[in-house]
Parts: structure tokens; C-alpha cells; sequence
């Protein structure tokens, strides 16, 4: 009927824990835009933070719709577009720069003054911004499975924090944590040729760390000093030349200062909750000449390099997507999330989200008709 919106499923999240599925505008190509089929969309750590606390500072607030790894069919594009067609199959990065503020000028993109991030993963349809289209999105080659490329933005973000910390062959990393940045952080430094070790809490997080490259694992339950027990490991006992921190807590934090050798460097990653404080040895700060650098986000460049790697064929992504789950499962899904697996059960790293058809309302799902502009 002429005048009649037309919707989609899709989750959106509305609060603290507060993640449904309903029916919503497909969105539509503007000038410079596309929209995709999405083919898949993948679970992520920053994502479940955000699903917890309900908004997130720069990425997302209430009443939008959620998740931002991604790849898609392009379905319609808009107006001006050069180099994306209907049938083109294609990952879009979650944001990009505008290449004119001091950030971008100063080659840290990353830190833009006005970086656009993009959300809408979980969903039948998927909107790229003009901005994404031109400078963030890229052609996925036939025969790559769509949920390889959609592993795309988190090795960018781990890519980038080990070029920011001057990784390379020879060297010897501890990882602390066997999340999913974790062991993408294992994973790519011990394909670059570093010496990984990796500090893990769970017993089932042993036999995956080692299977992803490393040489060494510490569980922290086995030993009376992770920290001593990590540097035990490392030439003359002497400490990591680079560590790698994914667990954002405040004692990870600290114990990833001590496990670094003199001259070092340490990366932390992980993000702990605003207002968040630690105290560091000041001495041993000073006096061991270290260096103490956080990494946020992405850039295009290590986009780019990031979707190279996964395109040779060398990375293990299918080790990375344990799991699999319909759109109508997401809320639930991030539920279980929220609560850790008994120990000996199989890990789960990424959960494969594939939209599909589905006659979600007659089923009973969490699907409910939100005919409306999304706030």
C-alpha cells in the first residue's frame, strides 16, 4: 500500500540490560550511502560492556540499534556511490575520521574530533553512512566466508596496539587474558613471530591459548604470584619487552607494570569503567625506564592491514567464531554473556550472528512491532 513503511527486525538496545528485538524502519541509501543484507554480524567485549551498562560514552546511546561487527551484501546504493554495487559483498568498518582536525592532521585518526561511529550489526538490514562508504569499506573477495571478514574491526583495534608498541619478530610478549582481544592479541603477535606467553584464568582457556600460538601459558589459579610466575618464563627471567593487557581491571593493570623488563613497553588495553583509579610503584616506573601507553580504536590503515591478514589465509578465524545464533536469540544471548560458563565447559569466543526470514511474532520470540524513527 503506497505510503506504507517498510521494516525489518532488528535489536535494539533501550537501557541498562535492556536489549529487544523489533520491527523498525529498513533503512534507506541516502546520497553516498549504502545499505546491506546482513550476512553476518559477530559478538564482541565491547559490546557486552555496553549491553551492561546501557550507552556508551562515544559509540552509542539508548534507543539505537545495536552491534557493530559486521559484513553484508550491498542491497541498494545511494546516489554518487563509485565502487560499491547491489551484490557487492562487503565489510564496513564501525567509523571513520574526517582527515581535517588536528588528530586526523597529526596522524591519529583514531582520536578524531568528529569520528563517526556507525551501529545497527544485529539486524536484518545494515546502513553505512557516506563517510564509512568512501573511506572505511571494503570489497570482501569471493570464497572468503563473511563471518571471516566481519572479524575485520577488532584485529584492527589489536593491530594497531601492537604497532603502537613497536611489536616485532624475536621479541617476547605476556598477554594478560584469553577474551576475545586477548587472544587475537596472542594470536596475530605470534604470527608476526613474537614469543607469546599468556596469563589465563580458566582451565579451558589453557589448551586455546596454546592452540592460537602460545608458546607458554600461566593460569593464575596455579601459581601463588602471576607476575612472577609470567617473568619465570622470560629469557634470564628478566621480564616481557612488550605486555599486552586485556582484562581492564585495575589489578591486571598493575600486574602488567611488573611483568615487563626494564626499558619495556606495556600496553594497556582494556578499558575499565570510568572513574576507574590505579596506583603504580613510581619507582619501579622510574628506575626500570618503562613505557606505559594505552591503545583505543582503529585507524583506516590498520583496517586495511587487519582485512590483509584475514584474507591470506594465514590467521585461524574459525577458531575465533565458536558459536552460532539467530537474531531473535540476541537478547538472550547477551544474557548468558553476561554470566561466565562453568569451568570445563567449551569456551566461547565469538558467537556468529546470521539473520534470516522469520515469522518471529507468530513464533513468540522478543520481537514486537516498533513502527517509528529510532531516537
Amino acid at each position: 500500500m503506497e505510503g506504507m513503511i517498510e521494516t525489518m527486525l532488528g535489536a535494539v538496545l533501550h537501557g541498562r540490560e535492556d536489549l529487544r528485538v523489533e520491527r523498525v524502519p529498513k533503512p534507506a541509501a541516502g546520497s553516498g550511502e549504502l545499505v546491506l543484507r546482513v550476512d553476518a554480524a559477530l559478538t564482541c567485549g565491547t559490546d557486552l560492556k555496553v549491553f551492561r551498562r546501557g550507552y556508551h560514552a562515544r559509540m552509542l546511546t539508548p534507543n539505537r540499534l545495536f552491534g557493530h561487527e559486521v559484513a553484508g551484501t550491498v542491497v541498494a546504493a545511494g546516489a554518487g556511490v563509485s565502487g560499491f554495487a547491489a551484490g557487492d559483498r562487503v565489510v564496513p568498518l564501525n567509523s571513520a575520521p574526517c582527515d581535517e582536525c588536528f588528530f586526523c592532521t597529526n596522524g591519529q585518526q583514531n582520536l578524531c574530533d568528529d569520528l563517526l561511529f556507525n551501529n545497527g550489526a544485529y539486524a536484518e538490514f545494515f546502513h553505512v553512512p557516506a563517510r564509512i562508504v568512501k573511506k572505511n569499506t571494503l570489497r570482501v573477495p569471493e570464497g572468503m566466508p563473511m563471518a571471516h571478514a566481519a572479524l575485520t574491526e577488532p584485529l584492527a583495534c589489536v593491530l594497531r596496539g601492537m604497532e603502537e608498541s613497536g611489536a616485532r619478530a624475536g621479541q617476547t610478549a605476556i598477554v594478560l587474558g584469553a577474551g576475545p582481544i586477548g587472544l587475537l592479541f596472542l594470536h596475530a603477535a605470534a604470527l608476526e613471530g613474537l614469543h607469546v606467553i599468556a596469563v589465563v584464568k580458566r582451565r579451558d582457556q589453557v589448551e586455546t591459548a596454546r592452540m592460537l600460538g602460545a608458546a607458554q601459558v600461566v593460569r593464575i589459579g596455579d601459581v601463588a604470584d602471576p607476575t612472577a610466575a609470567a617473568r619465570a618464563l622470560t629469557p634470564e627471567r628478566r621480564g616481557a619487552d612488550l605486555v599486552f593487557e586485556a582484562v581492564a581491571t585495575p589489578d591486571a593493570w598493575v600486574w602488567a607494570v611488573r611483568m615487563a623488563r626494564k626499558g619495556g613497553v606495556i600496553n594497556l588495553f582494556g578499558g575499565p569503567p570510568a572513574g576507574t583509579t590505579v596506583a603504580f610503584d613510581t619507582n619501579l616506573l622510574h628506575y626500570s625506564d618503562l613505557t606505559i601507553k594505552a591503545s583505543f580504536h582503529h585507524t583506516p590503515g590498520t583496517a586495511r592491514r587487519a582485512f590483509e591478514l584475514l584474507c591470506s589465509g594465514r590467521f585461524a578465524c574459525d577458531a575465533f567464531l565458536t558459536s552460532t545464533a539467530s537474531l531473535e536469540e540476541v537478547p538472550a544471548l547477551f544474557r548468558r554473556m553476561l554470566t561466565r560458563p562453568a569451568e570445563g565447559t567449551r569456551p566461547e569466543i565469538k558467537t556468529v550472528v546470521a539473520p534470516r526470514e522469520t515469522e518471529a511474532l507468530a513464533k513468540g520470540s522478543e520481537a514486537v512491532d516498533r513502527v517509528g524513527a529510532l531516537v
